[in-house]
């Protein structure tokens, strides 16, 4: 070693650490022997080497703690003994004798941009080599000149164990004794103005609780999944022909303890799940559950992107509650972001010391209206990283599906960008063509995995979101009609007598109903920020607040789509959402709210057992108008079919605190037809207004229709009506229509 390269290990900016630490030939006539093993121990005072060959004493060659030592043959498996300050004895592993674990065919997929499952390389494993049980870490950072692991195992010092360079700017070690539940993160020495700073892995599996922020080693790979059958019979089932119906759920404020604590993952399961299940709902859909510092994100800034928030648990206390869902039959849905990243020191941003996963012009790569930063979806690295997590929640943790956020943002170049603040694409349009090809990608790969979905939160008109890939589509299975939600609460947010000149807002939506598969949402978003809880956006007395959201929620049950609803929703909840608190749970002390709660639980199985209410969501003829003219009574009513012609139901919808007796409408068929819901049923908290249980359409021709009934419509509120006869068998004929 030459003394340059004794300064640069002991000062912790050597670049190439495996050339001059561990077991070295030397050319030496000398009799000290033929091999040299250099250890940096700055925690020694002395050190020698235990080895098959026999133990040697080292010699301090540099007083702030080089050691080396000659061996007359190649030491083999050895180990490094020393004593500390305190005269305590120590005997280790030397990391710098063992070979590199990552395969060239690892880094070239990486590089190439089609490493699909870079969690299996990239990141913090437990394994083991040559015997000796340890941890391979594994970083992409090009531009930095030396990258360190730091941690409790080498008291956080950046210049005990720095990484081995790889092709691809990927640095990697195995550290012998660093087992799971060791706090870590990498030290990253920059190329450029002196940048210095400590790193959470990308790819970390786990990560400490907020406010800290290091990465913990986690071996992940040993939970025993008992969800077969669930996983099994997924695969199997095509769910845009199957109910949806999905319950949005932030988990840090949808209970809380005794303390006012948040729950664990596993006190979630026992609780959450029992409740899902007695509403009804097929799905769960989670607000971002990966790590993120600042819980007033609610998880929309991530730092871990492959490691659930510590805030609940650990990744095997997640991976039971996804379990646990599933052997209850729910389902399960996590909000993913590739759309941007928070610029937090310890995070993706600036990570080597260069814009490396974001774009280096702030016009491409940030978005100031979240203080964040966006992906470079250019680049093959940044793609692998992303993909990888899309898979990663999908495969390993068993995820049913993601929903994607934010994906307007990712499509525009000029997305909440005045003139001169965006850069066109290579044809001179706004749209973001590397983040179009990642997203059809990703789509493309997830769709592998059998019965998995994505769904996107999508607010623009851009075509094909939820077409396929192969006909020039993005790819996704669903997407959110942002346009029905804005729509229908500007409807209902009107007093009753100036309905009938906004008629047009509850059926518009039927225009293009079918250009996508879309999911009806009543998130989370639009219960916060001054927006109001959903009982809160309808207009008159208490009476006619619970009237209106019954009518709001039936008629968007009967609206072709699949459904989404937030949590509190289901009761009534008063005040908006706050993510320190939790659902107004007290309110159930209140008949008029235990009441709503019944109403959203009858409506979620009533859906669940009517076919013609989710067979056919996505084409014409699952839909037909009765008459949506009637807008002096602001009443609108339609059919819905299942994939039998003769599977149907009649809805009639009364928007108005006036009832109508004797109201005739068209029906497609004589007959006793059923009335099998009435949201103003005096169990639901209504003024228990209906039809007797039934009516009867005579041979009297109506709205084209060739019979008719008398009905009662109840104020404020939707019927359904079902033919009282049983369906034919499936391999009957199918039935004429009626003209």
């Amino acid at each position: 070693m030459t003394e340059q390269e004794m300064e640069a290990i002991v000062g912790g900016f050597h670049g190439d650490p495996f050339s001059v630490l561990g077991p070295h030939p030397v050319s030496s006539t000398s009799k000290l022997g033929d091999w040299e093993i250099r250890a940096f121990l700055p925690q020694a005072t002395r050190a020698h080497i235990e080895s098959p060959v026999g133990n040697s004493p080292m010699e301090r060659i540099h007083p702030q703690g080089l050691f080396s030592a000659r061996v007359p043959r190649a030491p083999g498996h050895y180990k490094v003994g020393y004593a500390d300050y305190h005269e305590q004895r120590h005997v280790i592993e030397d990391p710098y004798r063992f070979g590199p674990l990552l395969s060239d065919f690892d880094l070239h997929l990486h590089s190439e941009g089609t490493q699909y499952e870079g969690y299996r390389s990239f990141g913090a494993h437990v394994t083991s080599a040559d015997g000796v049980p340890g941890t391979r870490f594994a970083v992409w950072a090009p531009n930095a000149i030396i990258v360190s692991v730091v941690g409790g195992f080498n008291d956080w010092d950046s210049r005990r164990h720095p990484m081995r360079a790889r092709t691809g700017g990927v640095w990697e070690i195995f550290l012998p004794g660093v087992l799971a539940g060791a706090a870590y993160k990498y030290a990253v020495k920059g190329r450029y103005k002196g940048y210095s700073e400590m790193k959470s892995d990308p790819y970390g599996f786990q990560m400490e609780k907020p406010p800290q922020s290091a990465s913990i080693v986690a071996d992940i790979w040993r939970y025993q999944w008992n969800d077969a059958a669930w996983i099994d019979e997924r695969a199997k089932t095509r769910l845009l022909d199957k109910p949806l119906s999905t319950y949005e759920v932030h988990l840090g404020s949808w209970l809380r303890g005794e303390k006012h604590q948040s729950l664990s993952y596993r006190e979630l399961a026992a609780k959450l799940i029992p409740y899902i299940k007695r509403l009804g709902y097929t799905h769960i859909e989670l607000m971002p559950i990966m790590e993120h510092p600042f819980t007033g994100s609610w998880g929309y800034q991530v730092i871990g992107y492959f490691a659930p928030t510590s805030r609940f648990g650990a990744p095997e206390d997640f991976m039971y509650f996804i379990d646990q869902c599933h052997q209850h039959g729910v389902g399960v849905l996590v909000d993913w972001v590739p759309a941007h990243f928070p610029k937090d020191a310890h995070g993706l941003a600036y990570f080597d010391g260069t814009a490396l996963y974001e774009h280096a012009d702030p016009r491409k790569g940030e978005q100031r209206d979240w203080g964040t930063l966006v992906f470079n979806y250019g680049r093959n690295e940044v793609r692998s990283f992303l993909i990888s997590n899309a898979l990663f929640w999908i495969k390993h943790y068993h995820l049913d599906g993601l929903r994607v956020d934010a994906v307007a943002s990712m499509l525009y170049l000029d997305y909440s960008r005045k003139e001169g603040e965006w850069i066109p694409n290579i044809h001179g349009g706004r749209e973001n063509l590397e983040a179009i090809d990642f997203l059809r990608k990703t789509n493309e790969l997830v769709h592998q995995v059998p019965g998995a979905v994505t769904i996107a939160e999508e607010s623009t008109s851009f075509t094909g979101v939820s077409r396929p890939v192969y006909l020039n589509g993005l790819g996704f299975t669903m997407k959110w009609n942002m346009g029905w939600m804005h729509d229908m609460f500007h409807y209902f947010s009107l007093d009753p007598i100036y309905r009938k000149y906004h008629q047009n807002n509850v059926t518009f939506s039927i225009m293009y109903a079918f250009s996508e598969n879309f999911v009806l949402p009543i998130s989370h978003d639009e219960v916060v920020y001054g927006k109001r809880s959903l009982l809160s956006k309808m207009p008159g007395d208490e009476w006619q607040r619970f009237a209106n959201a019954r009518a709001f929620l039936t008629y968007m049950y009967c609206h072709p789509g699949k459904k989404l609803l937030f949590m509190g929703s289901e009761i009534g909840q008063t005040y908006e959402w706050n993510v320190d608190d939790q659902v107004q749970w007290w309110l159930l002390d209140h008949e008029i709210h235990r009441q709503f709660q019944t109403f959203n639980v009858a409506l979620n199985h009533l859906y669940r057992s009517e076919t013609a209410l989710w067979e056919v969501d996505f084409q014409y003829s699952g839909f037909e108008w009765i008459d949506l003219h009637d807008v002096e009574h602001s009443v609108i009513s339609f059919i819905r079919r299942g994939k039998r012609y003769e599977d149907y139901l009649v809805v009639v919808c009364n928007f108005t605190p006036r009832p109508h007796y004797h109201y005739r409408l068209g029906f497609p068929e004589t007959g006793e037809h059923r009335e099998i819901f009435n949201s103003d049923a005096g169990y639901f908290g209504g003024s228990n207004l209906g039809n007797n249980g039934a009516v009867y359409a005579e041979p009297l021709p109506r709205h084209h229709r060739p019979a008719s009934a008398a009905l009662v419509l109840p104020p404020l509120a939707v019927v359904m009506f079902k033919p009282a006869r049983p369906l034919p068998p499936l391999d009957a004929p199918a039935g004429q229509k009626n003209e």
